[in-house]
């Protein structure tokens, strides 16, 4: 791992850690982010020993302050144009990886760097965070994707609200609107982050893979659609033995504690 390089990449067990490390510039995406960030997301997905990824950035104040206006004021549209495709793919490639994906927000996260932030399963925030799409204000629009995926996490008003005001929330208020789905103290985000990953990793691979992607897709699709996508996901993951262990284990734990007669796993955690 290269310190030296405008986004980190670490390995450490099945969890790959990519950092945006610009700090002294608030960790703004730039050409250079977006270029290595798309190349080390192929990279992993093609690495089969990778099952989750977390996106964080780099120092105490940010996780990204957003796209690098500099860069932009001094572009042609085209180039303008060309930047933003690019952090589309980016995000789509995050939205699509195939893995586990959690951002661990470490301070402001504005413009791109929430739409970095927004194609990411799951939103870890610190506490002293902020989060927000001022792009407005400098007479831009949330062109990564935000104007889309932003509506699908907080809804088609509180989204049209902020985007159209260009309003920065807090951690808090993040967390009630559903744009984020953990605040924590600032000392314990990446411990945190670690966990909530850890869990999930604990879970078979192949039931998490597909209900994400049936999640993710069936967003697109009619309410009749998606379930029938559910079902045949449900159906796929029948075949696997992830499916067949632990079936069995349930019925095995029923009968042991004479409920020989249940047929549904819709019992409480603590029981299963």
């Amino acid at each position: 791992m290269s310190s030296n390089s405008v986004v980190t990449y670490e390995k450490r067990n099945q969890v790959a850690y990519l950092t945006l490390n610009r700090p002294d510039a608030l960790n703004a995406l730039s050409l250079e982010v977006l270029t290595r960030l798309s190349g080390l997301l192929e990279e992993i997905r093609k690495d089969d020993a990778i099952r989750a990824v977390i996106i964080t950035g780099a120092g105490s104040k940010a996780f990204s302050a957003g796209a690098d206006i500099k860069y932009l004021s001094q572009s042609t549209p085209m180039k303008v144009r060309e930047f933003s495709q690019l952090a589309v793919t980016v995000t789509n490639q995050i939205e699509n990886l195939g893995k586990v994906v959690v951002a661990a927000l470490n301070g402001y996260t504005f413009g791109g760097g929430l739409e970095i932030a927004e194609a990411c399963m799951i939103r870890v925030t610190v506490r002293s965070g902020r989060l927000g799409h001022p792009e407005v204000s400098i007479g831009a629009v949330a062109g990564f994707g935000g104007t889309t995926r932003l509506a699908r996490l907080v809804g088609r008003g509180r989204a049209a609200e902020m985007l159209l005001r260009g309003r920065n929330v807090t951690a808090d208020e993040a967390l009630q609107i559903g744009l984020v789905q953990f605040v924590v103290d600032d000392d314990r985000l990446m411990a945190e982050t670690e966990a909530i990953v850890d869990d999930i990793l604990a879970k078979s691979p192949s039931a998490v893979q597909l209900t994400w992607e049936a999640l993710h897709r069936g967003l697109n699709m009619t309410l009749e659609e998606s379930a029938l996508l559910g079902a045949d996901f449900f159906g796929l993951v029948a075949s696997t033995e992830d499916f067949r262990i632990g079936t069995q284990a349930f019925v095995n734990k029923a009968r042991k504690n004479g409920r020989s007669n249940t047929t549904s796993a819709s019992v409480s955690g603590s029981e299963l």
